[in-house]
C-alpha cells in the first residue's frame, strides 16, 4: 500500500480506538504500533502528528503520545459583518474590481474524497514523482556550506546558470531570477508589466490560475482564441489595435488546456506583432520537461529566439517533481528586468536557499535524466489509455487534438450539454472532472471538459474513471446506457 494511504488508514484506527484511553493517559509505543498494524516508523510518526494536529494527540518528545484533554470551548466568534462594506467600498473607484474567483484554481488543487478518481488535478501522482532523488537531493543540499545562510535575492548563480542553459539562445544567467515556483513567478510579471485597469491579452481558453491572477492586480484580460496551431496571429493583433493593450500572455508549447503548440509559421509573427504594438509577450513555458515519448523534436522558448526583449519568459521545476517543489525562473532582458527584480525581493525578499540548493542537487544527479525519461514514457501511455477508452465509451465527447506533451485531454462536449450537471454527476459516480468554464473569460464557445491523466494511480485507473465518466454522461443525457462500456 502506498504510504499517504498506510497513513491515512492508520491514524482512522487510532482515532477509533481513542475512547479506551482517558485524558493524558500514554498511548501504546510506537515500537507496539509498527508491529501490531505492520507499518513501518516513519508512518506511525505521521499518522500521530495527523491525529495531534486535529487537536485528539498529544505528542512529548522522549515521553511518547497521550490522548489529549477535553478541549475548550471557543470563545463566540465577533460581530465581522462590518467586513462586507470595507472590502467592497473601493470597488466602485477601482477600473477592475479585485474580487478573484478562485474556484478554478482550487479545483485542480483540492484533493477529492477517498475512493474517487482524480481526473481533474494538475500535478503527477506521487507514485510519478522522484520522491527518493528529491529526498536524497534535499538531505545533500543540508549539508552543503552555507546552505542555511541568505542566499543572493537573485538565486543562487549555478542555478540560475542551470535555467539559462536550458532556454538558450543568447540568453545568460544575468537575466535569470530564482522564483517560488511558476505562479509566483505569473504574479510578478503581470504586477510588473500593466498597470491596475490596464487590458492584457489573454489565451481563450487558457489557464484559470493567470486569470485569477490578472483579476488579482485589477487586470483585464482579453480573450484571443486559439486552435491546434496556438494562438491565432490576426486576431492577435486585432487585439492589439482594438484594446491599446502592452501585454499578452501565451502558453506557447501543450498550451494549457488545449495541449496545442505554436507553429513554426507564427512564432517570428506573434513577436513581430507585439514589438510593433510595443507590448511585452509572458511566456509560460509551464510543461517543457513533461513532453511525451512519440514527440519530434520541440521547438526552442520564444525567449531563445527574440534578441529585443519583447519576451518574458516563465518556467519552473514544478509539473515535473512535485507540488510541492517549488522552483522556477523569471527571465528577462532590457530595463524591465530591473522592474521585475525590484517587485521579486519586496513580495518575496528570496527563495529559500536549502530549496534552490536541493534543486541543484536533484537536476545534477544522474537520477533527474533518468526520471524524465520515465515520465516520458508514462505519460504517453496514460494518454493512449485514456485516448482509447474515451473513444470507445464516450465517442459522443469530441477530442479535437491529441497532445504529445502534457498531462491533460480537453474535450468539447456536444452543443446544448451542462458541463457543470457532468462535472457533478461524475463527482457522484465516483470521478472528478474538471468543467470548461474556468478556462474561459469570456463567454466560451461550447461547453468542454478537462481530464487529467496524470495524477491517477495507473492505467487501470484511467480506463476505471472513463468508466464512471460514461455512467455520469448516460445520466446528464437521461438516458440508460444501451451499449455499456466494458473495460
Amino acid at each position: 500500500m502506498h504510504e499517504r494511504s498506510s497513513v491515512g488508514e492508520l491514524a482512522k484506527r487510532l482515532r477509533q480506538e481513542l475512547d479506551r484511553y482517558s485524558p493524558d493517559e500514554k498511548l501504546p509505543s510506537s515500537r507496539y504500533l509498527v508491529e501490531r498494524f505492520r507499518v513501518s516508523p516513519v508512518t506511525v510518526s505521521r499518522a500521530l502528528a495527523q491525529l495531534a494536529a486535529e487537536g485528539l494527540v498529544v505528542v512529548r518528545p522522549g515521553a511518547g503520545a497521550f490522548r489529549a484533554g477535553p478541549r475548550t470551548p471557543l470563545a463566540r466568534g465577533g460581530d465581522t459583518s462590518w467586513q462586507e462594506v470595507a472590502l467592497s467600498a473601493d470597488a466602485a473607484t477601482e477600473a477592475v474590481p479585485r474580487a478573484v474567483d478562485a474556484s478554478g484554481v482550487l479545483v485542480t488543487l483540492a484533493a477529492p474524497p477517498a475512493g474517487v478518481v482524480e481526473f481533474n488535478g494538475g500535478y503527477l501522482h506521487p507514485s510519478l514523482q522522484p520522491e527518493r532523488a528529491m529526498a536524497a537531493a534535499l538531505a545533500r543540499a543540508g549539508r552543503r556550506p552555507g546552505a542555511w545562510g541568505r542566499p543572493p535575492v537573485d538565486g543562487l548563480p549555478e542555478l540560475r546558470e542551470w535555467f539559462a542553459r536550458g532556454i538558450g539562445g543568447a540568453i545568460t544567467a544575468a537575466e535569470v531570477l530564482i522564483t517560488s515556483g511558476g505562479q509566483s513567478a505569473l504574479t510578478t510579471a503581470l504586477r510588473a508589466l500593466a498597470p491596475p485597469g490596464a487590458p492584457v491579452l489573454v489565451e481563450s481558453p487558457t489557464y484559470p490560475g493567470m486569470l485569477a491572477i490578472a483579476r488579482a492586480a485589477g487586470l483585464r484580460p482579453v480573450p484571443v482564441p486559439v486552435d491546434t496551431d496556438g494562438v491565432r496571429p490576426r486576431l492577435l493583433a486585432d487585439a492589439f489595435r482594438a484594446t491599446g493593450a502592452r501585454l499578452f500572455v501565451c502558453q506557447p508549447l501543450f498550451q494549457n488546456p488545449t495541449g496545442a503548440v505554436l507553429a513554426p509559421d507564427r512564432r517570428a509573427e506573434v513577436l513581430r506583432i507585439a514589438r510593433a504594438a510595443g507590448a511585452f509577450v509572458v511566456e509560460d513555458d509551464f510543461v517543457r520537461r513533461l513532453v511525451h515519448r512519440d514527440s519530434g523534436p520541440l521547438p526552442p522558448p520564444l525567449a531563445a529566439d527574440d534578441p529585443d526583449g519583447v519576451v518574458v519568459h516563465v518556467c519552473s521545476l514544478t509539473k515535473a517533481t512535485s507540488p510541492s517543489f517549488r522552483v522556477g525562473a523569471l527571465v528577462a532582458r532590457g530595463p524591465v528586468l530591473e522592474r521585475l527584480r525590484a517587485i521579486q525581493v519586496v513580495d518575496h525578499f528570496f527563495v529559500p536557499r536549502p530549496l534552490q540548493e536541493a534543486a541543484l542537487e536533484l537536476v545534477g544527479s544522474p537520477a533527474w535524466p533518468r526520471h524524465l525519461r520515465a515520465v516520458s514514457e508514462e505519460l504517453q501511455s496514460r494518454r493512449d489509455r485514456m485516448t482509447a477508452a474515451l473513444r470507445m465509451a464516450l465517442p459522443d465527447l469530441a477530442v479535437p487534438h491529441i497532445p504529445s506533451g502534457g498531462y491533460h485531454l480537453w474535450l468539447r462536449l456536444p452543443d446544448g450539454t451542462d458541463e457543470a450537471a457532468l462535472a457533478a454527476a461524475a463527482l457522484r459516480h465516483g470521478v472528478a472532472v474538471a468543467p470548461g468554464r474556468p478556462y474561459f473569460c469570456a463567454e466560451p464557445p461550447a461547453a468542454h471538459v478537462r481530464l487529467c491523466f496524470a495524477g491517477v494511480a495507473g492505467l487501470s485507473e484511467i480506463t476505471e474513471g472513463v468508466r464512471r465518466v460514461r455512467a455520469a454522461w448516460d445520466e446528464v443525457r437521461g438516458q440508460r446506457a444501451t451499449d455499456p462500456y466494458h473495460p
